[in-house]
């Protein structure tokens, strides 16, 4: 699969992560929509890790001659989901809020925002 369409399948299940997981960060918790959404977030970001894992890196420096320093989040994720819903199964709900808000952070904005750097699709979208 080429570089192009990998990057459309990551954007395209990306922004609906982005829309859920801000709308769960601010809608009421432990509610059936809380809980629904959330479940959608969870597989759409695993989704979304995983196609950025076969994705190679473009800019900085490149390990194994396809990995960069961005792939990190993706192993963020795929570690952060199942443990963070894990702990809400135990009930566990402080490590569970802990996690989706390190993930949130992590891999939607600040990962987002590498997006946007010079030599990225985004940035010449919407700079170039």
């Amino acid at each position: 699969m080429s570089y192009e369409t990998l990057m459309f399948i990551h954007l395209y299940s990306v922004v609906p992560s982005f829309v859920l997981g801000t709308l769960n960060l601010i809608l009421r918790k432990g509610t059936n929509l809380h809980k629904t959404l959330g479940r959608i977030y969870m597989i759409l970001m695993l989704f979304t890790a995983v196609v950025t894992l076969f994705m190679k890196a473009h800019v900085g420096p490149v390990f194994l001659n396809h990995f960069g320093y961005i792939h990190l989040f993706s192993v963020l994720t795929i570690y952060t989901i199942p443990t963070a819903y894990t702990a809400i199964r135990r009930g566990d709900v402080k490590v569970h809020k802990r996690k989706m808000i390190l993930l949130y952070f992590g891999a939607l904005i600040i990962a987002g925002g590498f997006t946007f750097f010079p030599g990225r699709y985004l940035h010449e979208v919407f700079f170039g």
